[in-house]
């Protein structure tokens, strides 16, 4: 499982990583702007991450809108978001609107930061997930 870890806090972001690292590959961007740029070169590559951990309060461009971008990218590629890769939000921010704009934008999940490994592994399960 190649996974992009996209998180501007170094705490969360090695967090992530140690929870994920057993899975497969896992690569960082610091923002919005490196995590699509990752993206773009992955699928240009035809090596695409299967998994997206996506916070959204980022400098340079923000988790809703790289998301977005994200999906589009696929969309060029006639990749649809069920069968593109799995976009797991993981924030600090559970208000109605941040979770209503995420799963407008079409990602697979939501987690609420701190991450807890038990239920990562249980969205990861609930998307199908071979980990």
């Amino acid at each position: 499982m190649k996974t992009l870890i996209v998180e501007d806090d170094f705490t969360s972001r090695l967090l992530l990583q140690e929870l994920l690292k057993g899975f497969g590959p896992t690569h960082v961007a610091a923002n919005g702007l490196e995590a699509v740029k990752a993206f773009q070169m992955a699928l240009a590559d035809k090596a695409p991450y299967d998994l997206v951990c996506l916070d959204i309060m980022m400098p340079e461009m923000n988790g809703q809108e790289a998301l977005k971008k994200i999906r589009a990218l696929e969309e060029e590629q006639n990749i649809f978001s069920s069968q593109g890769t799995k976009i797991i939000m993981t924030t600090s921010l559970n208000d109605p609107q941040n979770v209503i704009e995420a799963f407008s934008g079409l990602c697979d999940a939501y987690l609420v930061k701190p991450v807890d490994k038990a239920k990562l592994l249980e969205r990861l399960d609930d998307l199908g997930m071979q980990y």
